[in-house]
């Protein structure tokens, strides 16, 4: 299919810009809104001067901020393994891991998620864009602005090409298309501060740059190096196709809100402006402070009152309850909580339907990095595939450096796993206890768990971490077990110097920096095996002298005081090495319970305890 002619462009782009007018329209007004240029929407309603933007809060402004706030937190990105036993699979699911959250870091993907977030809200949809980024060799994730955009939709509702408009100055133009200066003196002629309308154009074939007026030019012009349209249109759920911001509706209430507020400020001036009443025996008016006016009535002596109906007042009150009501906005947000915080329940009844917005809103966003991560692992691949980069990024708040082959490293899987995760509308603490009692009960298992924190966590490098500590942990119980045999050793008159001094190496070694697998690799080095020496002493047992090991009994002559199944003492169980008797902590107690309430109780008490 050849690439589109910029005749059939320029068509096509007037079609698709009358088409989405009405939109063009809803999206004005609420920016005017948010902007406080309220007269702009409503001219009639305010007066020219000071108070022509209103005085009251902008509660469409202050509720989508607050609700983009609440959902720019990125999600976690993994690459699952279509085998998660085998070691080959998932190292290269943990790789391509790195490379996806390198791209997130490269791209600054959470600073723009605030702004992205908000036009999601305001306007009812927001643009994700890959983009060639040919100076780092790498894809990068772009959110564009919602305005100025036109998709154009296949009949399974996928994005199958979109427009961008925006505007530029004549010299910006000069300075960013040098090559094309001859196009501008004879398709943009004027001076170099006049603004330049300028079309961006993708689709599966090709990405375009074109000025529409005049007898338009092409600026510039590639193939696309995936077959696909590299953005991706993020959409509030609606009842129809079109995009609904959500403050399409409320916009009348929040501009009557505003005028309201202009009129009772209106009232009290004039109340305070307003003539003063004399009785007929006042001869004199004298006006300021301390000033002194004659009469036998002083009783009489008023300002002509003006009567402010109190309907008025509870109008606004009627308002601002419909402004949240349309805007699905809770007071519970504003920090005016009817409810019980003993329990909760009323907390959560109020801010059900704000937390209903920020889940559907999570689930948009989650589809569609999902496929932005998609099309970036494609452009890496099929643009670099044969390079060796170096992509850096953070894992659980450690930096990381891998150095990778497109062609080897992705190799045509372009799958990831974006998780907000199940407790994401969770407080840290019920989302830990909600957690744990889900694991403890064997519901979930451990790797579903850390993909649903709320929060970005790499699941498989995280389980490596935990692994080696729980076997570290357990080298530790083993010395610990090793070292309770002095007494014993020393009460059936053996020495145990052997066993200090192994103790002591590792002590010495672990104050140097080393880990605690090298020491105690070290310290219990097998010796090499003596030189036979021939005869055996006078009196010696034969067989018997080289077949124990020093500190040691022979077999059916266990040492008292130790277990004859595990080797521990008596009353310590298997994996209690170095615990007081029954595995009780000597230090530190930690306690995590439900109240009768059924909210999170989270304590830490310290015992210390001495023998008698």
């Amino acid at each position: 299919m050849n690439p589109i002619e910029l005749k059939e462009l320029r068509s096509l782009w007037e079609r698709t810009k009358t088409k989405y007018s009405a939109r063009d329209g809803r999206m004005n007004k609420v920016l005017a809104v948010r902007q406080g240029r309220m007269r702009d929407v409503f001219p009639a309603l305010f007066p020219e001067g000071p108070f022509d933007s209103g005085i009251v809060g902008n509660m469409v402004d202050i509720a989508a901020r607050d609700l983009s706030e609440v959902i720019a937190p990125l999600p976690s990105f993994n690459c699952s393994s279509s085998s998660s036993v085998s070691d080959s699979a998932r190292d290269f699911a943990e790789k391509r891991t790195k490379i996806v959250n390198g791209y997130i870091l490269h791209s600054d993907v959470q600073r723009q998620m605030y702004t992205a977030a908000d036009r999601y809200v305001t306007y009812g949809f927001t643009i994700g864009m890959v983009e060639i980024d040919d100076d780092a060799r790498l894809p990068r994730i772009h959110f564009l602005d919602s305005r100025g955009a036109y998709p154009i939709f296949d009949r399974w509702g996928c994005l199958s090409a979109v427009f961008f408009s925006f505007f530029k100055t004549r010299d910006e133009l000069i300075a960013s298309y040098p090559d094309k200066i001859s196009l501008f003196q004879k398709s943009v002629p004027g001076s170099g501060s006049d603004l330049v309308e300028v079309l961006r154009y993708h689709s599966a074939l090709e990405d375009v740059i074109f000025l529409p007026g005049r007898e338009g030019a092409i600026l510039s012009s590639i193939p696309n190096p995936i077959g696909e349209c590299l953005a991706e249109w993020i959409q509030r759920p609606g009842v129809d196709d079109e995009s609904h911001g959500q403050f399409d509706d409320v916009l009348a209430v929040q501009v009557a809100k505003a005028r309201f507020a202009l009129l009772s400020l209106e009232a009290a001036q004039k109340a305070v402006q307003a003539p003063i009443v004399l009785p007929p025996d006042a001869q004199e008016l004298a006006l300021g402070p301390d000033a002194v006016i004659r009469t036998s009535n002083g009783q009489q002596v008023r300002r002509v009152p003006i009567e402010v109906p109190q309907s008025a007042f509870a109008q606004q009150g009627i308002l601002d309850a419909e402004l949240r009501n349309g805007s699905r906005y809770p007071e519970a947000r504003g920090g005016n909580i009817d409810g019980s915080v003993v329990t909760g329940r009323g907390v959560q009844a109020l801010m059900s339907g704000f937390d209903t917005q920020v889940r559907t809103a999570q689930a948009m966003f989650a589809t569609g990095f999902a496929n932005l991560v998609r099309k970036a692992l494609m452009v890496d691949e099929l643009v670099w595939g044969e390079e060796s980069k170096t992509v850096r990024g953070n894992a659980n708040g450690t930096p990381y450096e891998i150095r990778y082959r497109p062609m080897k490293d992705i190799k045509g899987d372009y799958t990831c796993d974006v998780q907000y995760g199940l407790m994401a509308g969770l407080d840290p603490n019920r989302a830990l206890v909600f957690g744990l009692q889900a694991r403890g009960d064997k519901l979930i298992s451990r790797d579903f768990l850390r993909s649903q924190m709320p929060f970005a966590l790499d699941a498989m490098e995280e389980e490596s971490k935990v692994d080696i500590e729980e076997m570290r942990d357990a080298l530790k119980q083993a010395v610990a077990g090793y070292a309770q045999a002095i007494p014993v050793l020393a009460q059936a008159g053996q020495d145990p110097g052997d066993i200090l001094s192994r103790l002591s190496q590792i002590i010495i070694g672990r104050q140097k920096g080393r880990s605690i697998e090298d020491v105690v690799a070290e310290a219990f080095a097998p010796e090499e095996p003596a030189a036979p020496s021939g005869a055996e002493p006078p009196g010696a047992e034969p067989g018997l002298e080289g077949s124990l090991e020093e500190g040691m009994s022979p077999e059916g002559a266990a040492l008292s005081g130790l277990n004859d199944g595990t080797g521990l003492m008596q009353g310590v169980a298997s994996g209690q090495a170095g615990m007081a008797p029954g595995g009780r902590p000597d230090m530190q107690t930690l306690l995590a319970s439900l109240s009768g309430s059924g909210r999170p109780n989270l304590q830490a008490g310290v015992t210390r305890r001495l023998p008698i």
